[in-house]
């Protein structure tokens, strides 16, 4: 997969020079009009955060990228494919006599966070389209791989958290369980990985642990939950320290008898920290 973005200041002719690159290199437009449509379809007649917005243009990027290399063209869409696999960033910079008036010139900051800048006071439009192609075929953009699903995934995991921070949770899309949990702890964990959109099963497995000298199994363990997409067992404990001894005993048991499983143990504060952290809803801590 390959996500190439193309920022532009007003009248810098931004979106002409990414839809002719897009159809010589055989790549995906994705324009701001574009992602503001799919953000009306996932979020009807509610007002977004502008700190969300890049964030929430990763989420629909990637979700493109596994069937598409991709050109973002829209007001920061460097921003958008930041932490992306394979990436091209370009800045078009409008000719002088349209250029939005600024105190200072382009900061270093801001020029650091492209690998290309094309002024066009000095290119024509057929001619940073012939440079943004030369830049595509030099990295082998055109060659890469289309996104994994896991990685799409993994994606989508850090714009959930990042979304968390500012109150805004994708549209949810989970199946949602319910169980007879064994304690409230696992229904506040349960919420929580619905409110981040993970998979989970609970109680799904038991493993037998000690048998006797007949090949009875003798004690079980049957983690809390399950992961699928992480392929990781969690078990919550938020007891009393003579039984939190007794689990960790069969936690060390487990991981000695079945070295290939990946197990995490979350304590009470770990539990209030992942609630807490990044400013969920109180309903999550109830």
């Amino acid at each position: 997969m390959a996500f190439v973005s193309v920022s532009g200041e007003l009248d810098g002719r931004a979106e002409e020079v990414a839809r002719a690159t897009a159809d010589s290199a055989g790549f995906q437009l994705i324009t701001e009009s574009q992602l503001c449509e799919a953000l009306r379809a996932e979020f009807p007649a509610r007002e977004l955060p502008d700190q969300a917005w890049p964030f929430l243009g990763r989420a629909i990027v990637a979700k493109a990228g596994l069937q598409h290399h991709l050109i973002i063209s829209c007001d920061k869409a460097e921003r958008i494919v930041d932490g992306l696999p394979n990436t091209l960033k370009i800045q078009i910079v409008a000719p002088t006599g349209r250029r939005m008036a600024r105190k200072k010139g382009m900061g270093s900051k801001v020029r650091r966070a492209f690998d290309l800048i094309l002024n066009a006071d000095s290119l024509s439009p057929a001619q940073m389209t012939d440079l943004l192609e030369s830049a595509i075929r030099s990295k082998g953009l055109g060659r890469a791989q289309l996104l994994l699903p896991s990685e799409e995934a993994q994606v989508q995991f850090e714009v959930r958290l990042k979304l968390a921070r500012y109150g805004v949770a994708l549209p949810d899309r989970l199946d949602k369980k319910r169980a007879e949990f064994g304690h409230p702890s696992e229904e506040v964990f349960a919420n929580l990985l619905d409110f981040y959109r993970i998979q989970w099963d609970y109680e799904p497995r038991s493993f037998p642990l000690q048998w006797d000298k007949d090949g009875k199994v003798s004690e079980a363990f049957a983690p809390d939950f399950y992961l699928p997409e992480f392929d990781l067992y969690v078990e919550l404990t938020t007891m009393k320290q003579a039984n939190v001894t007794k689990k960790n005993r069969k936690i060390r048991l487990l991981r000695a008898i079945y070295p290939h499983v990946n197990i995490q143990v979350f304590y009470q504060k770990d539990v209030q920290d992942l609630v807490m952290k990044y400013g969920l809803p109180e309903r999550l801590a109830r």
